[in-house]
């Protein structure tokens, strides 16, 4: 199991379409082995994304959970485990 997947959403906030691609992103970039795709891959790459975000989003609907359009909020300085160390 992979130990550096990050939560890009806090169960207390409404989730942000930014945090669905971020989170999506990670997914695919860690299923694929890849950081960034070549250019042949790219169109691939970026689909897989969009259609992960749209799953996500579909999930976090059916468990009641708002999506706001917005941009990704997730940053190291918000994290349970960043604030408590400080």
């Amino acid at each position: 199991m992979c130990r550096s997947i990050k939560t890009l959403r806090r169960a207390d906030e409404a989730a942000t379409t930014g945090e669905l691609e971020a989170a999506a992103r990670q997914y695919v970039r860690k299923i694929s082995g890849y950081r960034t795709p070549s250019a042949r891959n790219a169109e691939a790459f970026e689909a897989a994304i969009a259609e992960i975000a749209a799953a996500s989003d579909r999930l976090l609907g059916a468990l009641g959970v708002a999506v706001e359009d917005g941009p990704d909020r997730w940053t190291p300085s918000t994290t349970p485990r960043v604030r408590a160390r400080a």
